[in-house]
């Protein structure tokens, strides 16, 4: 990844802490406290602890001895280090989100008044990061994918919440089953980007998928064995163990459905999101409707899609 750096590390006034797990406890209550993503809070945490271990391996035990060449060094540590999931070293956008999370830390670190931390980094890698957007027919093999079993009936509502209605992972993972109004064909978000709620409209299709699930393959869920302690049984999405559906698992079943249906594309849930954006645009919709329809702030969020679908 070509990078070009711009860094400023300037750490005060703080007296000999050492790095632990203190500093990351709190580091990701103020992500949650101010509403970041499920996953920007796991994955943040995580690669804040990885750039702990690296600064401990490096008999730096404080953070006021971390030195501008510190942070150079950890950068041409992260591009030569290996993957721990799968062969060859990290990607691009693995690498990219190590530096975002720092950058997010160092956010913490000057608000809470501990430090201040700056780092200025221009990735041209993630700047062009493509985006994969999956045509009209393999979405359609996608749902053929999905077969008559509670684990089927439960994918296709999962494809309908995230294609046909273009949610964001954190936003289907967050909604209750009150949410889906069926009579209005609404699905009202209520813990959207920025808690911003907004209702997304359902066609008769999504409903009837959407019925289906709630009414045989959910119910079905919430009939079996009780677990010892009481399950959280308000989510929409329902595990097998009548928990609230986790996001691993969310993608453990977007992966099986994308193999089943033989398509050979890096996909992800938010890989439906960007499909929908790009179908709607692709059919005539305004870009001031797909972006209220998206829940963006900015239109500037939505004008990527203008491009992937002239593509």
């Amino acid at each position: 990844m070509r990078c070009r750096w711009k860094s400023v590390y300037v750490l005060t006034t703080i007296k000999k802490m050492e790095v632990n797990e203190v500093l990351e406890r709190s580091f990701e209550n103020w992500m949650k406290t101010l509403g970041y993503a499920e996953s920007t809070v796991y994955g943040s945490t995580r690669y804040v602890h990885d750039f702990f271990f690296y600064l401990g391996k490096n008999k730096i035990k404080s953070l006021e001895k971390v030195q501008p060449e510190t942070i150079k060094a950890y950068h041409k540590y992260l591009q030569t280090r290996k993957n721990k999931r799968q062969t060859g070293s990290l990607s691009e956008s693995s690498i990219a989100s190590n530096i975002s999370a720092l950058k997010r830390l160092g956010r913490y670190l000057q608000e809470t008044q501990q430090a201040r931390l700056e780092i200025n980094i221009q990735c041209q890698g993630k700047q062009n990061h493509h985006k994969s957007i999956l045509t009209k027919a393999e979405i359609r093999s996608l749902y053929k994918a999905c077969d008559n079993s509670i684990l089927g009936i439960r994918d296709r509502a999962i494809l309908s919440i995230y294609y046909g209605c273009g949610l964001r992972r954190s936003e289907g993972l967050s909604l209750n089953l009150e949410d889906v109004l069926l009579k209005e064909k609404l699905i009202h978000v209520r813990h959207g980007k920025g808690y911003k709620e907004r209702y997304i409209p359902m066609n008769e299709a999504i409903k009837e998928d959407l019925e289906n699930y709630i009414y045989v393959a959910r119910n079905q869920i919430q009939s079996f064995k009780p677990e010892k302690q009481n399950p959280d049984q308000s989510g929409l999405f329902l595990s097998m163990m009548k928990k609230r559906l986790c996001g691993n698992a969310l993608l453990l079943r977007v992966h099986k459905l994308v193999e089943a249906a033989q398509i050979q594309k890096a996909i992800g849930v938010h890989s439906l999101r960007h499909s929908i954006a790009s179908h709607l645009l692709q059919s005539g919709m305004s870009l001031e409707d797909v972006s209220q329809f998206l829940g963006h702030s900015s239109l500037e969020s939505t004008q990527i899609y203008t491009h992937l679908s002239n593509e």
